[in-house]
Formats: structure tokens, C-alpha cells, sequence
């Protein structure tokens, strides 16, 4: 039974629970009976061991079973009288049972915050219409015309500039050692000014002669990514091989044709600025979601639980380690670690569950509900997404309810936002000067 429950915060509360003594009694009384069933004890028959002796062999392993079975009972039970909108794992430490007395203990437990009703409706929101320019095109042109570049052997003899790509074998030595982790690498090509070994690696073979042989030192700072490196200087005998500069091909139809699925270059050009428009779009868009949810944090402020925050960091920090992982790396690899990721992005793991409790609640408020219709758009999309044919997907969620429930509430919280949208005033606006940077991805 409940004795009382006590509010450590909005979304905190500890339950203070009791067990009656004489059900304590009951319940040691079935498991010592129990015992005595199964119990193999030398000089007793079987089934025939007295209490006691069952008492002085086990007594501390039967207390432990009953406490927890009762504890856990109790909970739910209490769980189930108390009907507050739980979340996450409760938390418990049984306490040991005493025989002749009521068994007391406490629960720790999160809750969903009590919002009150959201006045959503009149919202006065800027969207942002953003224009693309010739300026745009020609730049992602350019980027694409730098992926099909070929490196050429440079004729004339001259020493290493800025810019150039330098053939190089090297080894590194640690207190005139040789270095497991700068161990001899023959034929490595490096861009001067990229920095890919340290860039007071690049600015000291800057002037070398190919078919020389240089002594470059590193000194590598405390807090450099890769730990063997950190803190260390490295010496790097190396051996100027050649030197080569990118030879660049014209930006035109044979070039548009190498890339794919293209003809002309202005066929080219038009996908360039669709992509282009698609990214903007999306950009746009997010930062109308930014702006909702700052005015909606305004209108009803309340205390996120701290377990709902957690899995908004789980799914960051595991975003993260897949997207890592693709390029066949770690967080150690790049100097990160859990840890650092958690402290970065608790913010806004806070914020984001801030939003998905907002949109739960206006869902709830306005009695949303899912259109048929909706949901087969959004597995169409998420088919075309994985290149997938949609009855594969729709088969995958078949064997998942749990995540098809989940699919089905992201949706949800799609067409709350829609609503919102639909009952704000919204003004288009020309971006700032600091906000025109191209959309990542475009690269047609």
C-alpha cells in the first residue's frame, strides 16, 4: 500500500510504500514451506527439515527472494493505485526484510509533466524564402569539377609550393627512436596547406626539392586527437619524391557526362539547382520548426525529465557512432568519447524532448488522429529513402509493432505541426547576408 507520495520536483516523486506484517509473515511462511519440499539436508528426510535448521542455512537467500518478490508487487500495485503517468525504470533499493515487522521502502519514480493546455493557434512566424544564385551553380560546378581532377607530374623543375600534392615516403622517430605510430610509409601523397599529417608538417616541406630527403619536426599539442601522438615531438625523416598539381577538366558537356546520368551541362546545371532549391527547402523549413517551438517554450514553460533526456542523448550519441562507423572510425579516433558527446549535447537532448512532449501534448489536446492516407505517404517516402520497395518496409513494420507504433507517432507529431502552421500568420522574408551560405549535400 501507498503511504504517501512525496514531490521531489514536477516530474520526480517518491512513493513510500509499506507491506503489512502480517502478509511478511505469510509470504516467509510459503517460501520456507517451499523450501522444505525441495531442500536435500543430510540427517532429514525430505520435507521433514525443521524451520529452524532452513532458517540458520538459508535464511539470508529466502529474506532476499521475499523482499524482492514483495517489492516488486508492491510496486505495481502501487503503480496501478497511484495512476500517475510513469516514465523510464523506477528506482529501488529494498531494504533487508524484518521478519516481525511491516516492510517499508521507497520508490523513486520520473513522471510526464502536467502541461496545461497550449494556446498554439496565432503564432506570428517569419519564414525564411531563400533565392538561388549563378554564383551557387558555379560553385558546386567547381566542386565537382575538383572531384574528376587528375593529378599531373609537374615538368618544370622547382621545389614544393603551397597547393601542390607531394609524393613522399617518411618515418618518425620518438627520441631518436623509430615510432610504431609513424611507422615508414612509402609513397603517401599529401596536399600542402590540408594539414593531413600536421600542417607545420606541410609549412616546413614547403621549398624541398623533389629527390631530396629533409628531417622535419612535429610538435604534436597535449590535446591532439590521437593520444600516441598527443603531447610528443616527432621527428619525420622524408624523402621528396615528386610533385604533382591537379589538372582540372573543362566544365562542359563531356564533363557533365562523366558524371552520370547527364548529357548537357545545363542538364547538369538545372539538377545542380534543384538540389540546391530541396536543400534551401529544407533549411527553411527547419528553421520555421526553430522558431515554433522557441515561441511554444514561451507560452508553456515546464521541467523535462531526466529520463526522457537520456534518450534523446542515446540517440545522439549513437547517431554519431553509425555516422562515424561509415567511414570506418570511432569517436576515440577523432578525439571524442561518450562522455564528451554527453556533456556537449545535453542541451539539446533537453530541448528536443522539450518538443516531443509539446507535440504530444497537442496532439492529446486536439484529438489528432492518424489518416490512412498519411501513414502510406510516409512509408512511401521512407521506401523511396532506402531504396526500397515499400511492401518490404511495410512487411518490416508488420513484424515490429513497436516500432510501427513509434513510426506512427513521428507522423503524428508531423501533422501537429502542420496545424500549427495552418492557424499561424507567417511572412515571408529575404535571408540575412550571414544566412545565404549554400545548403550542405548539393552536389548533384
Amino acid at each position: 500500500m501507498i503511504l504517501s507520495v512525496e514531490d521531489l520536483s514536477p516530474v520526480k516523486k517518491v512513493l513510500h510504500l509499506e507491506v503489512p506484517r502480517e502478509q511478511v509473515t505469510s509470504e516467509l511462511d510459503k517460501a520456507y514451506n517451499e523450501l522444505r519440499r525441495t531442500a536435500r539436508i543430510k540427517g532429514f528426510r525430505n520435507g521433514k527439515a525443521p524451520r529452524s535448521v532452513l532458517e540458520r542455512l538459508y535464511k539470508k537467500d529466502v529474506h532476499a527472494d521475499v523482499a524482492a518478490r514483495l517489492a516488486r508487487d508492491t510496486l505495481i500495485a502501487a503503480l496501478q493505485e497511484s495512476e500517475l503517468p510513469v516514465i523510464g525504470t523506477p528506482r529501488l533499493d529494498p531494504p533487508e526484510l524484518d521478519p516481525g515487522a511491516a516492510y517499508r521502502f521507497d520508490v523513486t519514480v520520473e513522471v510526464k509533466p502536467d502541461i496545461p493546455d497550449i494556446d498554439f493557434k496565432g503564432l506570428s512566424l517569419k519564414k525564411t524564402v531563400y533565392e538561388i544564385s549563378d554564383g551557387e551553380i558555379e560553385a558546386q560546378l567547381a566542386m565537382l569539377q575538383r572531384n574528376l581532377a587528375k593529378l599531373k607530374p609537374v615538368e618544370e623543375n622547382r621545389p614544393v609550393a603551397q597547393d601542390d600534392y607531394v609524393v613522399i615516403d617518411y618515418a618518425g622517430f620518438f627520441e631518436g627512436k623509430p615510432y610504431d605510430e609513424t611507422a615508414p610509409t612509402t609513397d603517401f601523397t599529401i596536399k600542402i596547406g590540408e594539414g593531413t599529417i600536421h600542417k607545420d608538417f606541410d609549412a616546413q616541406l614547403v621549398g624541398a626539392e623533389p629527390g631530396s630527403q629533409v628531417e622535419i619536426k612535429v610538435d604534436f599539442p597535449a590535446d591532439y586527437f590521437n593520444d600516441k601522438l598527443a603531447g610528443k615531438t616527432i621527428a619525420f625523416q622524408v624523402t621528396v619524391k615528386e610533385i604533382r598539381v591537379e589538372e582540372l577538366p573543362p566544365i562542359d558537356d563531356a564533363m557533365a557526362q562523366r558524371l552520370g546520368e547527364y548529357q548537357t551541362l545545363e542538364q547538369l546545371k538545372s539538377v545542380i539547382r534543384d538540389n540546391l532549391e530541396a536543400g534551401y527547402a529544407r533549411r527553411s523549413e527547419q528553421e520555421l520548426h526553430e522558431e515554433i517551438f522557441k515561441e511554444l517554450a514561451e507560452r508553456c514553460r515546464f521541467e523535462v525529465p531526466e529520463t526522457l533526456v537520456e534518450v534523446e542523448l542515446e540517440n545522439i550519441i549513437s547517431d554519431a557512432e553509425r555516422s562515424f562507423s561509415a567511414r570506418n572510425m570511432t569517436l576515440e579516433q577523432v578525439g571524442l568519447s561518450r562522455e564528451q558527446l554527453t556533456v556537449k549535447y545535453r542541451s539539446t537532448a533537453t530541448e528536443q524532448a522539450r518538443r516531443h512532449l509539446i507535440l504530444d501534448k497537442i496532439i492529446r489536446q486536439e484529438n489528432l488522429t492518424l489518416p490512412e492516407e498519411a501513414l502510406d505517404a510516409g512509408l512511401e517516402q521512407m521506401a523511396k529513402a532506402y531504396d526500397q520497395p515499400v511492401q518490404i518496409i511495410k512487411d518490416l513494420y508488420r513484424q515490429n509493432p513497436e516500432g510501427l507504433e513509434s513510426f506512427k507517432h513521428s507522423l503524428l507529431e508531423k501533422e501537429a505541426i502542420k496545424l500549427i502552421m495552418d492557424n499561424s500568420q507567417i511572412e515571408p522574408v529575404t535571408p540575412s547576408a550571414e544566412a545565404t551560405d549554400a545548403p550542405a549535400g548539393n552536389d548533384g
